[in-house]
């Protein structure tokens, strides 16, 4: 598993990552948050752990560009601060935390309190949902509603849909599209996608505009 653990203090960066390798985790350490922000748009880790103050931006700030992109929003992310008060860990909940630690901190607790971050998260997983303002897809029940209201979409429409959130703000080929959705074997063309991307438009109403075109590549969903 792929942890970011994103701390400007590189003695305490180094214990945990030290602590985190011996169980079996694959960890990016990351100085600066614009460090993190470039890599997170190449590789989507399974956990985040953010310290608060960090030299460039606020932790706060990370975490909240985190839960706000459809396509990270499920990353659990824990944050280790030395930032105590109620008022700090409370902000750190409601902007979506899973768990908050406290400088000084024990070794064994930050490993079994990752562990438990990490269980909660992967039975999150199973009916993941994207939400973009008011429009919301739930693999679950495969489902879309915008503005509470059911949008009626065929298997593939939903498909599309899903794998542009997946890839929210990223370009998205058509070969790629094609791959996702109908599979290598079948007999579907760049039309096919570029039909079904037009239908799609149209059910969403004013959350089609947000599909955008990426000239001769594919598309993007992005706000």
């Amino acid at each position: 598993m792929k942890v970011f653990l994103i701390e400007d203090d590189e003695d305490i960066a180094l214990v945990v990552r030290e602590a985190l390798k011996s169980q079996g985790f694959e960890v990016d350490h990351f100085l600066r948050a614009l460090e993190f922000f470039s890599a997170i748009e190449k590789e989507t880790p399974d956990l985040v752990i953010i310290d608060v103050m960090l030299p460039d931006f606020d932790g706060f700030r990370i975490a909240n560009f985190l839960k706000n992109r459809p396509d990270l929003s499920d990353i659990p992310v824990i944050f280790l601060t030395a930032r105590v008060s109620e008022e700090d860990k409370l902000r750190g909940f409601e902007l979506g935390a899973d768990d908050y630690i406290t400088k000084p901190f024990s070794i064994k607790e930050l490993i079994a309190r990752v562990n438990a971050v990490l269980r909660r998260a992967g039975k999150k997983k199973e009916g993941k949902i994207f939400k973009v303002k008011d429009l919301e897809l739930d693999t679950e029940k495969v489902k879309v509603t915008v503005e509470g209201k059911e949008v009626k979409l065929t298997p593939s429409e939903f498909k599309i849909l899903k794998f542009l959130l997946e890839n929210y703000g990223r370009p998205v080929s058509r070969e790629k599209l094609i791959e996702s959705v109908w599979g290598y074997d079948h007999e579907a063309s760049d039309r096919t996608v570029d039909v079904h991307i037009k239908h799609l438009r149209d059910k969403l109403g004013e959350y089609g505009r947000y599909i955008k075109t990426v000239r001769g590549f594919g598309y993007k969903f992005e706000v």
